[in-house]
């Protein structure tokens, strides 16, 4: 009970937070916005510490990648399956919120028009070119516009070219990769002191929220977890079945299910997928899954590869398109939010506090104003518990693809 208490205080803690602040926001009306303040701090003190942290994590952890080209077919199937599964991941979430719709009958003209009072710095220009707007996209026409919290893609981009070219200097580069990995070390640090004041200033923020827009958005955070709790089942038991399937026909099924009951009870257990790495390995060496091929899947699936995530990514957009009443029904867009919660779950994973820095990738590439990030965070914290479950249990019949991919047709009669 004590572990289970330990791995769950902090989410406890901030859920506990929100909830007192959505009933302070319920209650208090519009005379909630007093507490606003409170917000606005903890909001300011992330802008501060996220361009830093960004630079620092992606670019130490390009520049420290050594070693992984050896693997040769091993990675390279883990890449297909990894992306694979996560752009499936990201249709099939897309697809369900037409069927529920997480904001249906919320009225959204108030938040409409607090992000816009907020977000009043913004400019209605010219619309560019379709090729102005992909270079627009991923650079910026001078380095210091780098480093502002609008522009996290282009910043993205940059670590990664950083941490590339570090990499690519040998010998020489090696001085500024570990500079990298020590300020990545300590922006973490940093970040872990803010989320001390993290329950205080979410509820307060929620609180205002709640008192401005009414308990409706309430109602929206239900439908979304209702909808993600779907989604999870449907994934689970249905396209983690069909995964062992096409890794080993029913002889793969059977050997999945009949493992599959650990490593899920753990992920549920410690909310974390780190701490998932010696239960799968235990277990996929039960589905016996090659060693060379289960030391590479489940240690990097637990960074890199999280189809929970990407479900969430895509709540968090269309949540957020509803608020603001943009459209989705066009195929532009469509293909937008698949792309953009792929990369947020697919790719920030492997990111140090890669769940804020995709929710700020998030307002960023849609244009969302920056005071919104609260709005997703809430997303993040109530579907924790099974996005772990998907994120964790995936990688364990992931091992399985790949051992399909590695050692062919018949890899499990031979390895049995």
């Amino acid at each position: 009970m004590k572990t289970f208490f330990r791995n769950y205080k902090s989410t406890a803690i901030l859920l506990a937070a929100i909830i007192i602040g959505g009933i302070a926001g319920v209650v208090a009306g519009s005379k909630a916005e007093v507490v606003k303040p409170f917000g606005d701090l903890f909001l300011n003190l992330m802008f501060t510490v996220i361009i830093p942290l960004v630079f620092f994590s992606i670019s130490s952890a390009i520049a420290n990648m050594a070693g992984l080209g050896r693997l040769g077919k091993i990675l390279g199937s883990i890449i297909l399956v990894f992306l694979g599964t996560s752009l499936l991941a990201a249709i099939i979430g897309f697809g369900g919120t037409f069927i529920i719709k997480p904001l249906a009958h919320t009225d959204t003209t108030a938040i409409e028009q607090m992000m816009a009072k907020a977000d009043g710095s913004r400019q209605s220009g010219t619309n560019p070119s379709f090729l102005e707007q992909l270079v627009q996209t991923f650079t910026v026409p001078d380095f210091p516009n780098l480093f502002t919290k609008t522009n996290m893609l282009q910043l993205i981009v940059f670590s990664v070219l950083f941490g590339l070219a570090t990499t690519l200097a040998g010998e020489k580069g090696k001085p500024v990769a570990a500079f990298l990995a020590s300020g990545t070390a300590v922006m973490m640090k940093f970040v872990k002191i803010i989320m001390y004041y993290a329950p205080i200033g979410l509820g307060c923020y929620f609180a205002s929220i709640i008192g401005t827009l009414g308990p409706q958005i309430l109602e929206g955070y239900a439908r979304s977890f209702g909808l993600y709790l779907i989604l999870t089942v449907i994934y689970f038991f249905g396209f983690f079945t069909l995964y062992a399937f096409m890794a080993g026909g029913a002889e793969g099924i059977k050997v999945f299910w009949k493992n599959a009951v650990p490593p899920s009870v753990t992920a549920i257990a410690t909310c974390s997928s780190a701490a998932c790495i010696p239960i799968n390995l235990e277990t996929v060496q039960k589905m016996h899954v090659p060693s060379d091929i289960a030391e590479t899947v489940i240690p990097l699936g637990a960074n890199t590869h999280k189809d929970g995530s990407v479900f969430g990514g895509v709540l968090k957009i269309v949540f957020l398109f509803t608020l603001f009443g943009k459209d989705l029904t066009s195929l532009p867009h469509m293909l937008a939010v698949i792309a953009v919660a792929f990369l947020v779950g697919a790719v920030m994973g492997a990111i140090p506090s890669g769940g804020m820095i995709g929710e700020m990738l998030i307002l960023s590439v849609f244009g969302f104003p920056p005071e919104s990030l609260p709005i997703i965070a809430v997303i993040s914290t109530i579907i924790d518990v099974p996005a772990t479950l998907l994120n964790s249990t995936g990688n364990t019949v992931s091992a399985m693809l790949v051992s399909r991919l590695v050692e062919g047709k018949h890899w499990l009669s031979r390895t049995q």
